[in-house]
């Protein structure tokens, strides 16, 4: 495993997002100076906390699986996960809306979620359900500690007895068929497929391998914070901050300071200088490249996932029929990933993703209201350039609404308080290539060593953590990245 040379005293990170703070503490376990420079005035990164009128939003990420990753960082200063967050599974993980007007509940409990799928689909379709959770728990256990819990430097680490076991899985075949080997109804199809949009593919282009995804969705559990998933950044910064690391909140990142191949300091807005021996960089790896670090020769091109328009809104109208997340699936399946992917179109049949935080945290909206997060896939900046910043946000929003209200949401424009829209072009001026929360996609050329590596190659003390890395895009992900970046400064092998 290739690591930073020379002295490794001081670390500097710059952003406290889940990787950048997953990675403070890994560090600070193994004795280092670490201090951590963020831009905002919280530590959290994309997963940060919008309070608007007394409506609470988390803007970034809001699902939230394998807890058992935010407790690694925390157990390596002697944390334990229960004292710092309050976690509650959810039951069910997701509530499916159909557009035969079928619902399908998403649980965790195999028992349980056979016979939901036995009731809505079918035994036969139960039966495959099960042999698919075998398969994808397998994946999982295999994937996790060969693949994706290691630094990856050439496609020569991969060649081992295990690379062979992928193989003999299918993990190298595409999703949606290896998918439709267990199941036979669109529905189950889909509610088990539909992650591969999180990895910046349609299923049917995507590999098998990210079949992982929906295992963490759909049967390993997911989970909501006490507070929201802001609560988790927040836990990770207070703990490291009981740990010696020093947080510099307000302040902008400028440059990194070289001299002769070496990182040396970073320079702030204000003309600060932060000398360091390692730089630790959070932000979008491309954009990090771009603005902090000398010019190199030519950038290597990158294809970005689809990015999507995020509507907050805080709501006197609320809905029994249904749960915390919930996916609404429209009709056209294939036709939908091939106008984001392919075409640079929004979708003409949108199918979204509906969390009611409210529904689990009442706190989350005043007394009597409900706080709605509508997350609807749309083309980045890259495959569909579109005029975000001249009224299409404000129009594409009231499209989502009615779309809304006529799978269900009877009087939700009506019902709104307020409201803020996302768009594509928010997600560039946050920092983020392309316009894209969601990072490079994983094609088989963007997954495992082909993926940008977390060690510069050419300032031999910059290391990248974060969703652009390796091992890639979600919050397991980016956590495991931050053990994987300190892993290259300790010099401990992962």
């Amino acid at each position: 495993m290739r690591t930073v040379t020379g002295p490794t005293d001081h670390v500097v990170v710059v952003g406290a997002g889940l990787a950048g703070l997953a990675c403070a503490l890994h560090l600070a376990a193994a004795g280092r100076q670490v201090t951590v420079v963020e831009r905002e005035a919280v530590p959290g990164g994309r997963a940060g906390r919008l309070n608007l009128q007394g409506y609470e939003f988390d803007t970034g990420p809001t699902v939230l699986t394998m807890p058992e990753l935010i407790a690694e960082p925390l157990a390596a200063v002697g944390e334990n996960l229960s004292d710092w967050l309050e976690l509650t599974p959810l039951d069910p993980a997701y509530r499916a809306f159909y557009p035969d007007g079928s619902t399908l509940d998403v649980r965790t409990d195999t028992v349980r979620m056979a016979a939901e799928i036995s009731r809505v689909c079918g035994p036969r379709e139960a039966d495959g359900y099960l042999r698919f959770v075998d398969f994808a728990r397998q994946l999982w256990q295999l994937e996790r500690n060969n693949f994706i819990d290691r630094n990856l430097d050439t496609p020569i680490d991969l060649v081992n007895l295990n690379l062979l076991k992928l193989l003999g899985m299918g993990g190298f075949r595409r999703l949606q068929p290896k998918i439709n080997q267990y199941f036979r109804d669109p529905r189950t199809q889909r509610i088990f497929s539909f992650q591969a949009m999180y990895a910046g593919l349609a299923p049917h282009d995507a590999l098998a391998i990210y079949a992982v995804i929906a295992y963490l969705d759909s049967v390993a559990g997911v989970f909501f914070p006490k507070g929201g998933m802001h609560a988790v950044p927040r836990a990770l910064a207070g703990a490291a901050e009981k740990h010696g690391v020093t947080f510099r909140y307000s302040t902008t990142v400028t440059e990194v300071e070289t001299v002769n191949g070496r990182a040396t300091a970073v320079i702030t807005e204000d003309g600060s200088r932060i000398p360091a021996d390692v730089v630790v960089l959070n932000p979008d790896l491309p954009v990090a490249k771009r603005d902090l670090l000398p010019q190199p020769g030519r950038q290597r091109n990158l294809t970005y996932s689809p990015s999507c328009v995020v509507l907050h809104i805080g709501s006197r109208q609320s809905y029994s029929k249904i749960s915390h997340h919930n996916i609404h699936f429209g009709r056209s399946w294939r036709g939908t990933f091939q106008e984001v992917i392919d075409k640079g179109l929004l979708m003409s049949d949108p199918s979204l993703l509906v969390t009611n935080p409210t529904h689990t945290d009442p706190s989350a909206a005043p007394d009597g209201r409900q706080s709605y997060y509508v997350l609807a896939p749309t083309p980045n900046l890259v495959a569909g350039p579109m005029d975000w910043r001249g009224g299409l946000g404000e129009r594409y929003a009231s499209s989502l609404v009615r779309t809304l209200e006529q799978r269900g949401y009877v009087g939700f424009g009506d019902g709104i308080e307020v409201q803020q829209i996302i768009t594509p072009a928010d997600w560039e001026d946050q920092g983020m290539a392309a316009g894209t929360p969601f990072a490079a996609a994983h094609t088989f050329a963007q997954t495992g060593p082909f993926r940008p590596s977390n060690l510069h190659p050419g300032l031999d003390n910059v290391v990248f953590t974060g969703s652009g890395t390796q091992p890639g895009v979600g919050v397991p992900m980016v956590l495991i990245s931050g053990k994987l970046a300190a892993a290259r400064i300790t010099k401990v092998k992962s």
